[in-house]
């Protein structure tokens, strides 16, 4: 870890770094966004690199003195077709949403028509959500979840494609628990000539270490982020194997949608992905997954819902309709208690995204951090008293001081 002592020409910034720290030293993350990294992918991304521009894909840039920006970036393209088992990558994208972005622009017109799922079924906003460049540069349809079983229904998915004639079908999300049928849905695109694209972000791990079905040889495109499963810096990635594709995918992401690579990012995820390469990476998601579904269970038990029934992923979303507690009300008085989740609709949710009836929840920074099962399970029976009564501070506090004290036990750090 970087010493703290740098920090005390800025008290202000100081302050807050270690108020930052401290918070997750003390507190549980749930919220299937973050994750907690290693001293390697921290280190990697305070490095020099943050001081060198470069432009263009390794060994062709703009800029000179790109020698071992031009290493590091290789390093981490050939990790990445090694973790997932494919014959091309690109590691610039910022983000997981301007991955995408770039895989729609270099395979797209726009006015094209996407098929994706709908955002209030568990999709990401980066599909096509009105609100975004996406949504509005391109004609979005979507998709949902069957109303019985919350699962995707296929067969819902080829009647919309064989109506709408989408040139690209995009499966993955942002809160849907359960795997994908990855050879069913290429099917479909087959059917109507589209491109399939998978965005794993919330699972990449898995599939990395074989614990969920691979996205390949099925997508013809796969995208996901690199820092939730992946365990490394906050940035994404794009990953095919057909080679007509690789102009075509390497100029959305340069020039199309962003401009020089963050080289200090990329450093960060060959640290990642160097990581993920390890054994003990598989370890780490069969942690992840069995946490989850201790986690889950002792929900259920505790009288929640859990939307779909479970999980596949390590991420579950949680109906709090049974609780009569609604999203905002819950994750308020959840970090009173020293447990960070997010608030989220489920399927078919009358209430608005500002105050859903859900909350989405996963083990990936629990494990990290070393959580077995059994601390899974005392986080579902903290969940349970703290919004058994969200308006108690006392029952609060004590939760708060119970959740410190197994932190303490496993902390994410040494210093900071």
């Amino acid at each position: 870890m970087q010493s703290s002592d740098i920090f005390v020409q800025d008290p202000e910034l100081q302050a807050a770094i270690a108020g930052e720290f401290a918070r997750q030293q003390d507190g549980i993350e749930l919220i299937a966004s973050e994750n907690i990294v290693s001293p390697l992918v921290l280190a990697a991304q305070g490095s020099v690199f943050t001081n060198k521009t470069v432009e263009g894909r390794p060994y062709a840039r703009y800029y000179g003195g790109a020698e071992f920006a031009d290493a590091v970036e290789a390093l981490a393209i050939e990790r990445a077709k090694r973790l997932f088992g494919c014959r091309f990558a690109n590691v610039q994208p910022h983000s997981g949403s301007n991955a995408n972005a770039a895989v729609f622009l270099g395979l797209l017109k726009l006015g094209d028509v996407i098929l994706s799922m709908d955002t209030a079924a568990g999709g990401h906003i980066s599909h096509g959500h009105p609100a975004t460049l996406t949504g509005r540069d391109y004609t979005i349809m979507r998709y949902g979840v069957s109303r019985q079983s919350e699962w995707i229904d296929l067969d819902d998915v080829r009647a919309l494609a064989r109506e709408h004639r989408p040139k690209m079908i995009v499966a993955g999300g942002s809160a849907y628990p359960r795997a994908l049928d990855f050879a069913g849905l290429r099917a479909i695109a087959d059917e109507v000539g589209a491109h399939l694209m998978v965005d794993m972000a919330h699972f990449a791990g898995l599939v990395a270490t074989g614990l969920h079905p691979h996205p390949f040889p099925h997508a013809h495109v796969v995208t996901s982020t690199t820092y939730k499963s992946l365990r490394g810096a906050r940035g994404g990635l794009v990953l095919w194997n057909d080679e007509a594709l690789s102009s075509k995918i390497d100029g959305g992401v340069f020039p199309g949608v962003q401009g020089s690579v963050m080289m200090h990012v990329v450093a960060a995820k060959a640290a990642c992905l160097g990581e993920a390469l390890r054994p003990e990476f598989r370890a780490y998601n069969e942690a992840v997954l069995a946490g989850a579904k201790r986690l889950a269970e002792t929900l259920d038990a505790a009288g929640f819902r859990l939307v779909a029934g479970g999980t596949d992923t390590g991420l579950i979303l949680v109906d709090l309709t049974p609780k009569g507690l609604t999203g905002d009300v819950a994750a308020k008085a959840l970090e009173k208690a020293g447990l960070a989740v997010n608030k989220n609709q489920i399927p078919f949710d009358t209430r608005p995204p500002e105050a859903p009836s859900g909350l989405r929840l996963s083990a990936n920074a629990g494990a990290a951090r070393g959580f077995g099962v059994d601390e899974f399970a005392t986080v579902g029976r903290w969940i349970a008293r703290a919004l058994d009564a969200p308006g108690d501070a006392g029952v609060l506090g004590q939760v708060r001081d119970e959740v410190r004290t197994v932190c303490r036990q496993f902390p994410i750090y040494a210093s900071c």
